[in-house]
């Protein structure tokens, strides 16, 4: 994987990806990706059905973690084709005191290591590009995929965690990035 200078919205490449930071150009691809299935069941429903729905859901969420943190949720497309298939990036959430890896991906493109492959690239970018030491990810108990993922990538749980506008707990998994290798 690559960090990347040319492209501004272009953050970082992995031999199949390319992560980039998402427009509003992008409200289409969100309203299909909070949306899907995976989404409503693990991550909840976020009221976006609609385009103009999405550019109020960029505008609030990653695009004014960009303004605030300098990182956020990047658009993850197929380096072949351009296609967009999913999120990854880091979020600074409330009633967390580190930054979060987040990912989801459209279900057509799931058990195709791309989120691996994706995650890798943004753990890389949290030590190298914003000096974290440490990162955490929550995920509920019933979303397995996302703990053997977390799990691959060098995350242990640590405990359970329920944030403020959460009805249910989270695992709350954490990845010291100074001892985390390389992948």
């Amino acid at each position: 994987m690559t960090l990347l200078d040319a492209a501004p919205s272009q953050v970082a490449a992995t031999a199949r990806l390319a992560l980039r930071r998402l427009t509003l150009d992008d409200a289409d691809f969100i309203v299909a990706l909070l949306n899907d299935p995976g989404w409503l069941e693990f991550i909840g429903d976020r009221g976006v059905r609609a385009a103009g729905d999405a550019r109020g859901y960029l505008e609030k969420g990653p695009i004014a973690m960009y303004a605030r943190q300098g990182f956020g949720l990047y658009c993850v497309e197929r380096k072949a084709d351009g296609v967009p298939i999913g999120i990854c990036g880091l979020i600074r959430r409330e009633g967390l005191d580190d930054v979060d890896l987040g990912f989801a991906f459209l279900q057509a493109y799931c058990s195709q290591g791309y989120a691996l492959e994706s995650a890798n690239a943004t753990m890389a970018l949290a030590k190298s590009a914003f000096g974290l030491d440490r990162v955490v990810a929550i995920t509920l108990p019933a979303n397995r995929d996302s703990i053997r993922l977390l799990e691959k990538i060098g995350f242990r749980f640590e405990r359970m965690v329920r944030l403020p506008k959460d009805k249910e707990e989270n695992m709350l998994f954490a990845c010291d990035t100074k001892r985390r290798s390389a992948p």
